[in-house]
């Protein structure tokens, strides 16, 4: 994304101190709502994910259950926080992105039954990992664009009517143009036909038959 559409520690909630570590500058839905942020918080729970590592590179089933536990509640702990620190419409969208850094990390959050549905029913939070969160920003950098030309469709149309004024008063610059070039026209054929209905009689003249010459022979 370009410098421009994104800013890091952002204070999204007006008056509030608490800055979440990116956000996604999106523009307002309405005309003159002016900027919109969209939270992006970064976590990476160590303990808790290396607890669940150990357990299961160790086979312990029991340990493995109650690390993956720990580790739900601890995403949901942060899920909370970012409803309540970042989340603020209209200032900001009604939902907020956690980012886990690492696949591993993600695929053991998707893999509890039913946590990513009470993440986003009950905190308004989406949960990404490095893979779907470039499908994220792609899907964002899209829909940029595509605001960029839903923002400017009233400029081409005023644009487009501009072009069209102008080119009406282009096309009356011809029409009148023309009435002169059709009279300037109209005289000249008329010049042309006097001017030839003065050389037919000027060569009438000239072809008149000689008549006596005065002080010739009787």
């Amino acid at each position: 994304m370009s410098p421009e559409q994104y800013a890091c520690n952002v204070a999204t909630r007006p008056g509030s101190n608490e800055r979440v570590e990116y956000a996604i500058r999106l523009p307002g839905l309405q005309q003159g709502q002016g900027e919109v942020w969209l939270p992006i918080d970064a976590k990476f729970p160590q303990e808790d994910y290396l607890r669940l590592v150990e357990a299961s590179e160790q086979g312990r089933p029991e340990q493995v259950e109650e690390a993956a536990r720990g580790l739900e509640k601890r995403i949901k702990l942060e899920a909370r926080l970012v409803q309540e620190k970042y989340l603020d419409p209209p200032f900001t969208t009604d939902f907020g992105v956690i980012f886990l850094p690492t696949e591993s990390l993600y695929a053991e959050v998707v893999r509890r039954p039913g946590l990513m549905a009470f993440l986003q029913n009950n905190h308004r939070v989406i949960v990404a990992g490095p893979s779907n969160m470039l499908a994220l920003l792609s899907s964002l950098s899209v829909g940029f664009r595509t605001l960029a030309i839903e923002k400017r469709t009233s400029e081409v149309w005023e644009l487009l009517g501009a072009v069209k004024t102008e080119f009406g008063n282009f096309g009356d610059m011809l029409d009148k143009t023309k009435k002169k070039l059709d009279e300037a026209s109209n005289s000249l054929d008329h010049a042309a036909r006097k001017s030839r209905t003065i050389e037919r009689r000027l060569r009438a003249v000239q072809e008149l038959p000689a008549g006596p010459e005065v002080g010739g022979e009787e």
